[in-house]
């Protein structure tokens, strides 16, 4: 078999078992879509293709992209938790888009699915060109919405560092209150039951 002929197979055996994964729906609120991430447009990011990843998002992605804290770890993270068999949705990353514009201005989702603990983990990041107009808010409370309509959620934890002013404010307005220290060092945990 020729290289172009393996590459070809490989290329349709990913496809299929693409199409075979269960898939992450889309999330709408009032501003926002939230567009789940796959492996094509996680694929198309970690080379750095961004019209590949504008083609397979079907939206805008703006020169300052990705935002902050959303970097190359996150994405190689994000696309080998997509590829475990153990995959469900809604328990990934999802870029938040404008509707109105079709541009991202963001991402984030969930670091993982429930424990048995019921614990859902999410994180965010928005574009500095697009914050202060409360799209991460509305991203958070849009992913909360849909954690709790899922079976064992108890509570929702995001992390962040004190000198995070933003996020604390924003998850604070989200409903979420400091529950100690996180995980990595410096970092605080925050809270949200759904209870």
């Amino acid at each position: 078999m020729s290289l172009d002929a393996a590459k070809f197979a490989a290329d349709a055996r990913g496809a299929i078992v693409s199409l075979l994964r269960p898939r992450a729906r889309r999330i709408e609120s009032a501003r926002l879509t939230l567009i789940p991430a796959s492996i094509a447009s996680l694929s198309a990011e970690a080379v750095g293709d961004v019209a590949r990843l504008a083609a397979s998002l079907r939206v805008a992605v703006p020169e300052d992209w990705p935002p902050d804290l959303y970097d190359s770890e996150a994405v190689a993270w994000s696309l080998h938790a997509l590829r475990q068999p153990s995959y469900r949705p809604p328990w990934s990353t999802y870029y938040f888009a404008l509707k109105a514009g079709k541009i991202l201005v963001g991402a984030g989702g969930f670091v993982h699915a429930p424990g048995e603990a019921g614990e859902a983990e999410l994180g965010y990041s928005i574009l500095a060109a697009h914050r202060r107009r409360g799209y991460a808010s509305e991203a958070i409370l849009a992913l909360i919405a849909r954690a709790r309509s899922e079976r064992g959620v108890r509570r929702i934890i995001a992390q962040t560092y004190p000198d995070l002013v933003a996020s604390i404010g924003v998850l604070e307005k989200c409903g979420f209150h400091l529950d100690g220290a996180g995980e990595e060092a410096g970092a605080v945990r925050y809270v949200r039951d759904l209870g």
